[in-house]
């Protein structure tokens, strides 16, 4: 009896997510981000990313001081996250170091709980530290909140700002939300490189 009621959450489960989830995702990458497709080019993420940080450069000025200490800049312009119950989110950016793109990689999560809809945000991530960016390419893929510090920003974060505390681990900004779910955060969420075309 019990294993039967196991069996059919699970299904249910799968079911959710091949009729809801991965649906709720392409709806949101096609609505909420027409200018991404799920397969970009390197041409494509480079010029999304350069418009992304810019406009965050633009409306917080405290990025751009992280942005000019950090030995590496991960960008992710458009992270698509849709779902019911099970959501998940995905988007691809671009590694730069010294402003030239290094590397590509994937911003994969799941999660489940009270949950629904699809929203589109961006974030960044400010390598403070060479050993936290050598910690992305060893790792073979960094789940975030494992390995290096990571701190995540918010605009209020500027009164705090000082030479010491900018000298090790990773912060991020999250930036530019769009639609409707409740939450965004990127702990858990894995990041592997890739190799767009």
């Amino acid at each position: 009896m019990r294993r039967d009621f196991v069996q059919r959450i699970i299904g249910v489960g799968i079911l959710v997510i091949t009729r809801v989830v991965v649906p709720a995702i392409i709806l949101a990458t096609n609505v909420l981000t027409p200018t991404v497709s799920l397969a970009a080019s390197a041409s494509e993420i480079n010029r999304s990313a350069t418009q992304a940080l810019n406009t965050l450069y633009k409306n917080n000025p405290n990025a751009r001081t992280l942005g000019d200490k950090a030995v590496g800049v991960l960008i992710f312009p458009s992270i698509v996250k849709g779902g019911f119950i099970i959501a998940g989110q995905f988007g691809d950016g671009v590694l730069r170091k010294g402003g030239k793109p290094i590397a590509y990689y994937r911003s994969l999560a799941a999660s489940y709980g009270f949950q629904a809809g699809a929203q589109a945000f961006g974030y960044v991530l400010f390598f403070m530290d060479n050993d936290s960016l050598s910690y992305l390419d060893k790792s073979g893929g960094w789940e975030l909140g494992t390995g290096p510090s990571l701190v995540v920003l918010d605009a209020g974060f500027g009164k705090s700002l000082s030479t010491t505390t900018l000298q090790k681990g990773v912060y991020a900004f999250i930036f530019n939300q769009k639609g409707l779910m409740g939450g965004t955060g990127i702990q858990g969420t894995k990041i592997t490189r890739i190799n767009p075309s």
